[in-house]
């Protein structure tokens, strides 16, 4: 269960406990957003071993393949739109520049791979 804010308006949550439950105001339904797409995932995952097992044509393996990745990307946004508006904006209020930065350029070399 999130903590709600403080009445002064300040996240309390200890530093580096920070979870998609965290992130927005409609918590619930983003997370069971993010689950649902991960069900997705994992059901075009086992069509792909399946397509693999069955010796199916390599272009329809790889456009599969596509899918998933793009699939993966689109959890992988939230998640980091998640980080950025909520984790790293309060690193930033709480006067942590050199960890929000630190962060950041950490996901922008993840991202890059």
């Amino acid at each position: 269960m999130t903590p709600p804010l403080a009445s002064d308006g300040v996240d309390y949550t200890p530093l580096g406990v920070y979870t998609l439950d965290m992130h927005t105001d409609n918590k619930k339904s983003d997370k069971q957003k993010l689950i649902k797409r991960l069900k997705i995932i994992e059901g075009q995952v086992r069509g792909l071993q399946n397509l693999i097992e069955k010796d199916t044509y390599c272009i329809d393996v790889i456009t599969q393949t596509s899918a998933i990745k793009q699939g993966l990307s689109g959890v992988e946004d939230e998640l980091l739109k998640g980080h950025l508006g909520h984790c790293v904006v309060n690193q930033i209020k709480r006067g942590e520049t050199d960890k929000a930065t630190k962060e950041i350029l950490k996901v922008y070399q993840l991202k890059k791979k």
